[in-house]
């Protein structure tokens, strides 16, 4: 009787009044059995993810790193405008499912898979976050400046929310200049917001920028990253490097980043980076492995690749 009941419920897709009356049962009988059957096995629930979906990998890398979710994402194409369209569409998409209304988030500066990750998104009639913050001030060229508040501009409006931005450079030539602009009212109000972030949005960066990124200005100064490869560092979130294990190491460069640090930036509650490609496959593992993100939006090389056991030295 549960086998009949579950396949006129399941298979032809009766109602249960109607299943009782035709079997001459209660209604809470039928619910009863229904559940009964769920419990003995007769009804067993079967996820089958569609294609281009790939459940079993995000779960892998989730559990290998101890992140709170991931999302891969296959790339139909190949170069970096392939990857950049995909991950940004996968990236705006998580956005919008997840962001809910009183969500206070954190940006990093200028970044291309970031700008393709808000330009992907559409506005919404209700607000999903409340406040727009950038972590870092502008790296590198004007031109820079312009991209990075256009980012935080473009957030907030896709948001509803209100943007305060960090119009400084990243990397400035002393820590004297550095705290001289922290003490500045406009700034230090900026700043104060970054404890009371819920999300953050960032990228993972690599010492070997693309010849693209490099001309960008839109890096650390050649001459910190070369002393911060002599140290070990592998990569960076807002301009906070670690190494290969995911430890923060400094070279005299962090004293000197217009930005959150890498304490602040730690304690917000969910911080999602959006990067993928070869070049970045060491960066985004010292990342993850070392607690700097706790959501990863990746292409499917990527993801496969951080299964994989690092190359050895």
């Amino acid at each position: 009787m549960l086998a009949k009941v579950a396949r006129m419920y399941h298979e032809h897709g009766l109602r249960q009044p109607e299943i009782a009356a035709r079997l001459h049962l209660s209604q809470s009988r039928v619910s009863r059995m229904l559940k009964q059957a769920t419990e003995v096995g007769i009804v067993r629930t079967v996820v089958v993810p569609p294609l281009g979906v790939h459940v079993d990998l995000e779960d892998a890398i989730q559990e290998r790193y101890g992140l709170t979710d991931v999302v891969i994402v296959e790339v139909p194409g190949e170069g970096d405008a392939a990857l950049l369209a995909a991950l940004g569409r996968a990236g705006g998409s998580y956005l919008e499912a997840t962001l809910t209304g009183s969500d206070r988030i954190g940006i990093s500066s200028w970044s291309a898979t970031l700008l393709s990750t808000v330009d992907s998104m559409q506005p919404r009639s209700v607000r999903s976050a409340v406040e727009v913050v950038q972590l870092i001030g502008g790296v590198g060229s004007a031109n820079v400046q312009v991209q990075a508040t256009h980012l935080a501009d473009r957030l907030a409006q896709v948001t509803g929310a209100d943007v305060k931005f960090l119009p400084t450079p990243g990397v400035v030539a002393s820590t004297q200049i550095r705290d001289a602009l922290l003490a500045d009212p406009a700034i230090a109000d900026v700043a104060s917001r970054w404890d009371t972030l819920t999300v953050g949005l960032v990228g993972v960066g690599s010492l070997e920028p693309s010849p693209l990124l490099e001309s960008s200005g839109n890096v650390a100064p050649r001459a910190d990253r070369d002393a911060l490869r002599a140290v070990g560092a592998v990569g960076d979130v807002c301009l906070r490097f670690f190494d290969a294990d995911g430890g923060l190491v400094d070279a005299g460069l962090h004293d000197r980043v217009v930005g959150i640090g890498s304490e602040a930036l730690r304690r917000i509650p969910r911080i999602v980076a959006i990067a993928g490609g070869a070049r970045k496959l060491t960066a985004i593992r010292a990342a993850a492995a070392g607690g700097w993100i706790h959501v990863l939006v990746t292409d499917l090389a990527t993801g496969r690749a951080l299964l994989e056991p690092p190359p050895a030295g």
